[in-house]
């Protein structure tokens, strides 16, 4: 490996399962120090062992991203803890699936309140905490933030904000140093994708959506998010990423 992490130290939220997984396990392979965040204990457990088993630093917190207080109070114990905050990954995020005419206003909330609000909560720590050396945050959003998605408007409208929000900060943290940049994942293969790969025929007809005819894997979008907060990619900032194996810039798959 090129160790292009080397002696940073990194937040990864949602780090338990599928994209933060990977994520985190790839900045370490690349030398970061990783603290995963997430709500449940064992799979943070598993993900820093895993880690250390491979030679890695990590160390887990459990923490709702949600939970305004206690997601600061969490980042700040890092940055106490370690000395300093290099990166920041804001990934964690929560959705409501159903028709829009059926929708609950508590539903629609629900879609905000990890996604755009933990988002929010993160960037501006880690921008607070990065002013004097500075830093790089990655924020996660989703090609239904691109397009909207049938039966998850409330998560389309939620990916969305994140990806302008995320450009805003670009701006503002520009001149600290600040990089803030964004990774758009198309249909990758995690826990959460399960349901509409569930056999064949739905892997197949998802498939066909895809210039490359496959779904990606939750490495290949950990290889963008740490491209993004290496110094490689260091005069890139406000970026919006796609890593959707060409869903996006391919008309003809939409009219198919």
């Amino acid at each position: 490996m090129t160790k292009r992490l080397e002696n940073k130290i990194a937040i990864v939220t949602g780090g338990g399962t599928g994209i933060g997984a990977a994520t985190a396990t790839r900045m370490a392979e690349e030398g970061a120090t990783v603290v995963v965040f997430g709500r449940r204990e064992e799979p943070l457990k598993n993900v820093v062992a895993n880690i250390l088993e491979q030679g890695g630093q990590a160390a887990y917190k459990v923490a709702d991203v949600s939970d305004e207080q206690a997601f600061v109070a969490a980042i700040d114990a890092v940055a106490t803890e370690y000395g300093k905050l290099d990166i920041m990954v804001n990934n964690a995020a929560a959705y409501t699936w159903g028709a829009l005419t059926e929708m609950s206003t508590d539903d629609w909330h629900m879609n905000f309140k990890t996604t755009v609000d933990g988002t929010f909560w993160g960037t501006r720590k880690a921008m607070q905490l990065m002013q004097e050396n500075g830093g790089s945050i990655v924020n996660l959003s989703s090609i239904c933030g691109t397009f909207g998605t049938a039966w998850m408007s409330g998560y389309s409208a939620a990916k969305a904000a994140v990806t302008n929000f995320s450009r805003a900060a670009a701006s503002e943290g520009a001149a600290l140093n600040i990089r803030c940049n964004v990774v758009i994942p198309g249909v990758i293969e995690t826990d959460g994708t399960a349901g509409m790969l569930s056999d064949d025929t739905a892997r197949e007809n998802t498939s066909k959506l895809i210039p490359m005819k496959r779904v990606g894997r939750a490495t290949e979008l950990a290889n963008a998010v740490v491209f993004l907060a290496s110094d490689e990619a260091s005069y890139i900032t406000g970026a919006a990423l796609p890593v959707d194996g060409g869903r996006s810039s391919d008309l003809y798959t939409v009219l198919e």
